[in-house]
């Protein structure tokens, strides 16, 4: 996510006009960055309709606030803060008042969890696994598993690719914070994806469903 001297330039023109009201500016902003927040959207709240109005509701608060953007952040950080906290929003109310966990929780300072009850001896992390196909669908369902503090984390850490840094500045959370839940969530998602290896192993060992029936 950061920006060398010449985007940099770019981007300031370009900032400098949407707040001028440049309509061009303005829509190339959203051209910008509308695949991100629309992919962690998607994943945060479950289904494409919710996602949906998350992205109308970050671009219109986005352009609302634009003006009073004084550039102290890179804008992709500033803009998918906003994201985040439009994500959390909808999220909300999807749970219709059900205890929801703040990302400012206080857990950062406890690097405690419960060892995973089932664990294959991966030698890469979750989301470097080839993905496609009904390993694709577990792995997204194993995502959508995870509380939301630390599915929100993994989203922007390790799928959309923003440093230690950038996730701590975006979540306005410590950085110590980002890598205990980060840690957590790898935990968590091997523990959900290992029950996925052993059934299948157990399914090969077997022949599957169908010598269960013979």
């Amino acid at each position: 996510m950061t920006a060398h001297n010449g985007e940099a330039v770019d981007e300031q023109a370009l900032i400098a006009r949407a707040q001028q009201g440049d309509a061009q500016a303005l829509a190339a902003i959203v051209e910008n960055h509308q695949r991100t927040v629309y992919n962690v959207a998607l994943r945060m709240c479950g289904n494409p309709h919710d996602a949906e109005e998350t992205l109308q509701e970050t671009f219109l608060s986005a352009i609302k606030a634009l003006p009073k953007f004084e550039g102290r952040s890179q804008l992709s950080t500033w803009l998918y803060r906003i994201a985040s906290n439009a994500c959390l929003m909808q999220r909300r109310r999807q749970a219709a008042g059900a205890d929801m966990t703040s990302l400012d929780d206080g857990e950062e300072e406890r690097d405690e969890f419960d060892p995973p009850k089932y664990f294959v001896d991966w030698s890469v992390r979750p989301d470097d696994v080839l993905l496609d196909g009904e390993l694709r669908s577990v792995m997204e369902d194993a995502i959508a598993q995870l509380p939301e503090a630390l599915r929100i984390v993994f989203i922007w850490r390790d799928l959309e690719g923003l440093s230690t840094a950038e996730t701590a500045e975006v979540l306005g959370i410590s950085e110590g914070a980002v890598k205990v839940r980060l840690h957590r969530a790898r935990l968590q998602l091997r523990e959900l994806l290992s029950h996925y290896y052993a059934e299948s192993r157990a399914g090969s060992r077997t022949g599957g469903p169908a010598d269960a029936k013979a």
